[in-house]
């Protein structure tokens, strides 16, 4: 049997007055979808651990089947892990964003989706005045880095910048154990490029500018038992970021990278889509994670997630459903998301999302009805938590 899990990150959302009072998945053209949904079973699913916040970190480990509350030590080491970083003991991890900030405000997060060209000669031009003997800036995608300090602090609380949108940064600002070292780098970080030619470019053009760097979810190095050794499955993950190609690294699967995926609307769909398939080709088991959908939540706009939600079924769900009916063998669908990602708070939820678990072939027949995939569709279906969920379908495999 293949298993094939479809994970369309922060998916879901609230109502919106500009769609109709319906959800980006509500308004959606979906039909690949809800023609699982028709065809398959639905959960309302608990995707964020008790205790932890709701980040893509913890909710994809626990999709994968690894239970965060006892494995996860902070985001950035799995983004190292999947950037190819080792860490050696005594390291400290950081998520490292390019972001605008103006007037005391989180602008944007992301400091207008900067391409992965200009945030490399960013980081490098900040690495340059910023790096010692214990700290090293990596470059990444888009305005995702890494930095890597020896012997850093650990014990701090710090806030994601995606979650700040249009707030004041001041009371968002690491806080703990060494703090005001943090504070410091950031602080730096704001002549270097205040002036830099690619941020000149990007003022002369009309695009945002990368005005510092924010420094969050760090921690130190992360391991993790192979998916091999509990479910006994071999395979691979398909995405764009390096936090879910890290928990596939530290998992022992497959990472490949797809060349022109971004982790946004303009993402290579069909690239990840061939990866998926060459895997499914010599391995039972694939995971494939699709970020736009979050990243439009993020920025507050509905069109846009409607968009990347209606792209990631046509050019994601549908031709990979196609294939594996096409293949005429025992599969099993998983179809999720890893958390709400409100256009209304540009943030994440921990409020529970829908989720489909199909078991094919189904039949031509079976694929042309349609039923609701959506927040309110799952209202009244089965409540499950995502890491005991995914560890029973998975282990169900060894006794298959």
């Amino acid at each position: 049997m293949k298993y094939l899990v479809l994970i369309g990150d922060g998916m879901g959302d609230y109502p919106v007055e500009s769609l109709g009072n319906r959800t980006p998945l509500q308004a959606a053209h979906a039909p690949a979808m809800r023609g699982i949904a028709a065809a398959g079973k639905l959960y309302q699913l608990h995707t964020v651990p008790p205790g932890l916040p709701p980040g893509s970190d913890v909710c994809n480990m626990g999709l994968l089947g690894y239970n965060a509350a006892e494995n996860y030590t902070g985001r950035a080491p799995i983004e190292a892990a999947g950037a190819g970083i080792p860490l050696q003991p005594g390291d400290v991890a950081f998520r490292c964003n390019l972001v605008t900030v103006r007037e005391g405000r989180m602008v944007d997060y992301s400091a207008g989706h900067i391409s992965s060209e200009e945030g490399d000669a960013l980081i490098r031009a900040v690495a340059a005045e910023l790096e010692d003997d214990g700290l090293t800036f990596y470059p990444g995608i888009s305005y995702r880095h890494l930095l890597v300090w020896h012997k850093g602090p650990e014990s701090i609380d710090s806030q994601p910048p995606h979650d700040i949108a249009d707030q004041s940064v001041t009371p968002h600002l690491p806080v703990g154990d060494r703090a005001a070292e943090i504070h410091a780098l950031m602080e730096r970080s704001k002549a270097i490029l205040a002036n830099h030619p690619v941020n000149q470019a990007r003022a002369a053009a009309g695009q945002e500018q990368a005005t510092q760097i924010w420094l969050w979810g760090q921690g130190r190095s992360l391991q993790l038992p192979s998916f091999q050794t509990l479910y006994g499955l071999s395979g691979g993950v398909i995405t764009a970021v390096d936090l879910v190609r890290g928990l596939g690294r530290l998992a022992g699967l497959e990472t490949p990278v797809v060349e022109g995926a971004t982790g946004f609307v303009d993402t290579n769909y069909a690239g990840k889509v061939e990866a998926a398939k060459q895997i499914l080709a010599q391995h039972p088991y694939v995971y494939v994670h699709v970020e736009a959908p979050d990243e439009c939540g993020h920025m507050g706009d509905a069109a846009l997630k409607t968009q990347a939600i209606s792209d990631f079924d046509a050019q994601v769900v549908a031709p990979l459903w196609q294939h594996m009916e096409a293949l005429g063998e025992p599969y099993r669908l998983i179809l999720a998301m890893d958390h709400r990602t409100p256009v209304s708070l540009r943030g994440h939820t921990d409020e529970p999302v829908p989720f489909v678990v199909l078991d094919g072939p189904v039949g031509v027949a079976a694929r042309q009805k349609q039923a609701p995939f959506d927040e309110a569709a799952m209202l009244g279906a089965p409540e499950a938590r995502s890491y005991e969920l995914m560890k029973n379908i998975l282990q169900a495999v060894q006794a298959e």
